[in-house]
């Protein structure tokens, strides 16, 4: 028994009981008796535009029915930027084994991609990239550029609100996507890597 804990101990174990109350607090979807039980199934379509399986499989079609070299250079770069989100954040999840604010079994979706534990955040993980993937790299108009932030926003605060995560969770997911991005933008393959890794495949 530690009789003189550090600052630094009594911080973390305050800090970290703050995120599991505030957490408990916003998960007002955790179940069909919650306080907003009766919006789960809709708050659950909001997450699951933020899973790996139908980004993956969307790519996948986008790519093949692609008919330019730049549409495809930017599609695979995606792809292998969902891919290695898929491994990255199932390695540190299963490093960290937290489990979230409330005891909710992952669907099928989650066990296909790995996304069984709550640290970080997957689907936080997952749009945070993707929405700063797209911003980078589609012209688009000032209010779909604000809808897709609000997009991924909502995708993680959904996780929080179905008790699947924790605040700390989502918010580590959100910086862990950023990451990610950065790093695919610093390994950017170009068209010409594109087109041999297309026509190898």
């Amino acid at each position: 028994m530690q009789l003189n804990p550090s600052f630094r101990g009594i911080a973390y174990s305050a800090l970290l009981a703050i995120d599991i109350s505030l957490s408990k607090r916003l998960g007002v979807c955790a179940s069909s008796g919650a306080a907003w039980g009766n919006a789960r199934s809709m708050v659950n379509l909001i997450g699951i535009t933020g899973h790996g399986v139908p980004w993956i499989g969307g790519t996948l079609i986008c790519l093949v029915k692609s008919s330019t070299l730049a549409g495809q250079e930017v599609l695979l770069n995606l792809l292998l930027a969902l891919l290695f989100d898929i491994v990255a954040v199932a390695g540190l999840q299963k490093m960290a084994k937290r489990k979230g604010p409330f005891d909710i079994s992952p669907g099928l979706l989650d066990y296909l991609t790995m996304d069984v534990y709550a640290f970080p955040a997957g689907h936080a993980s997952r749009a945070a990239m993707v929405s700063k993937f797209f911003l980078n790299h589609l012209v688009l108009a000032v209010p779909l550029r604000i809808l897709l932030v609000l997009w991924a926003f909502l995708v993680g605060l959904s996780r929080i609100m179905v008790g699947r995560h924790h605040v700390t969770d989502v918010l580590s997911g959100f910086a862990f996507g950023y990451l990610q991005f950065r790093l695919v933008e610093f390994l950017w393959m170009p068209s010409n890597t594109c087109q041999m890794l297309i026509s190898m495949w």
